[in-house]
């Protein structure tokens, strides 16, 4: 294996297959699965080690912003889901109670959610926004 050439084919494969290698587990892991709050309630535990993005309404008095780190509950048709918010992003102005929230993150062992990253919506505004179009 003295020939330069072979030497420089072999070694591209080899850092092309190391690339591929590390983009393919980077992708695995940052995926995330979409699901309401009643939906990851019904996986009964085959939730843990995944991320996921969970989507629910914040429930009406239920954001403590004491507690460090902030925690809050989101709600979907009947089923609650307690969330700790651990990222580092400052929360959009539109996350209050009853806003509309999707946060990602893990479960933990205790079944607390520990998201790093939350976006917020507030529903009656887009409502309002849509009414008035409406009227024109």
């Amino acid at each position: 294996m003295s020939n330069p050439r072979v030497k420089f084919v072999v070694g591209s494969l080899v850092i092309v297959a190391a690339l591929a290698w590390l983009g393919f587990v980077g992708f695995q892991e940052s995926k995330a699965y979409y699901i309401t709050v009643d939906e990851f309630r019904a996986m009964q535990g085959r939730a843990q080690g995944k991320t996921l993005k969970v989507a629910g309404d914040v429930v009406e008095g239920s954001i403590d912003r004491a507690k460090s780190p902030l925690e809050f509950v989101i709600g979907h048709q009947g089923q609650t889901l307690k969330v700790q918010y651990i990222g580092k992003e400052v929360l959009p102005d539109t996350f209050k109670d009853g806003s509309k929230a999707v946060v990602e993150g893990t479960i933990t062992l205790d079944g607390v959610f520990q998201a790093k990253h939350i976006e917020a919506k507030c529903a009656s505004k887009y409502e309002a926004e849509y009414e008035s179009k409406g009227k024109s």
